[in-house]
């Protein structure tokens, strides 16, 4: 049971102009992990990427459009409720959003910026982003890095700082929110062509770790929350082989003990566990198993680290798995069917 007594639920984003449902509600069997399907919301275009507020009322939700688009969800019920119109972003195409003080912030990856949308007290949106950050540079990749494509923006352990990725600039920045601007603190390079796309902190907010999608690898870097600094210290293949052709990773999560961090990549239909040892720094490829179905585009892991979640967009379902707690290797448990799922938030 969720806190309160309330059963937990999961979210699952899906791609409506591929044929999803929208956004969907399902049901956690807290002994399984397994999932049931309760019902679904279709009045925004292309939902990929979910968040919910703080208090778990509330459900945000990109729109995935050329328009670009937030929109947000009451969720008491089995099926999400639209609080009111959706908010453009600023921006086009967001991919991914967060929220941080008071503010729903979201990477649109069309236009490589980063913007905030301002919460109201009862977790409506407001009509308009208060902010819109524009990245810039390129890559070394002549189709994917011809400019900035922020990928994913999310606050730090501390709060303190908003974090966002650009697969098209092979960086990291770092962002102060101050009112509702965002202002950039400083941008960290990692290796060029490696095509950034998710970051995820180690528990402990010491480490980060940046799943890169144009080369199949996990930069691991240093976090330091009162400098705002992230630098890269090494990085580590998260394939047991060379891939025939290109891999795609796309999902990470780490474990609540921060023993274990897993990666989905789409071009092998596979999940990756990696071992983390106690510093934090020296990761190791544990093992590679099948995603449970087609093109895993996210990962999810509920709060206990026992059930994991592969949202496959191509096979249309989301996947669980038990996880081994010794060894970090998921086992597959089930799936439910998701047409184009693209994201699982537990809530």
């Amino acid at each position: 049971m969720a806190d309160g007594g309330r059963r937990q639920r999961a979210f699952i984003g899906s791609f409506t102009a591929a044929g999803g449902l929208g956004v969907l509600t399902a049901a956690v069997d807290p002994d399984s992990g397994a999932l049931t399907v309760l019902g679904a919301a279709d009045d925004v275009p292309d939902p990929s990427y979910l968040a919910l507020a703080p208090a778990g009322d509330v459900l945000y939700a990109v729109s995935e459009t050329a328009e670009g688009a937030v929109a947000a969800f009451r969720v008491h019920g089995d099926k999400p409720e639209l609080t009111g119109p959706p908010t453009r972003t600023g921006g086009s195409g967001p991919t991914h959003l967060s929220v941080l003080d008071g503010h729903v912030l979201t990477a649109d990856y069309g236009s490589g910026s980063v913007s905030a949308v301002p919460v109201r007290p009862g977790g409506e949106l407001a009509p308009a982003a208060s902010g819109v950050l524009r990245h810039t540079g390129s890559g070394p990749h002549a189709q994917r890095q011809r400019g900035p494509h922020a990928h994913q923006v999310q606050p730090d352990p501390t709060g303190r700082w908003a974090v966002s990725v650009d697969l098209g600039t092979d960086s990291v920045r770092v962002c102060a929110l101050d009112g509702g601007t965002l202002a950039l603190h400083r941008e960290i390079a990692l290796r060029p062509g490696s095509g950034p796309r998710h970051l995820a902190f180690h528990p402990g907010g010491g480490h980060a770790y940046v799943l890169n999608e144009l080369a199949p690898t996990l930069t691991v870097c240093r976090w330091d929350a009162e400098e705002g600094s992230l630098r890269p210290v090494g990085e580590v293949a998260v394939l047991s082989a060379a891939p025939d052709g290109d891999a795609y990773p796309s999902g990470i999560v780490v474990s609540p003990d921060g023993r274990f961090v897993w990666t989905a990549t789409r071009g092998r239909d596979t999940v990756s566990v990696l071992g983390v040892d106690a510093a934090g720094e020296g990761l190791t490829l544990v093992a590679e198993v099948p995603c449970g179905g087609a093109w895993p585009r996210a990962l999810a892991l509920d709060p206990s680290g026992r059930f994991l979640y592969a949202a496959n967009e191509r096979s249309g379902d989301v996947t669980w798995f038990t996880v081994d707690q010794d060894t970090g290797v998921p086992r597959r448990g089930g799936s439910v069917e998701a047409p184009a799922a693209s994201c699982v938030v537990l809530g």
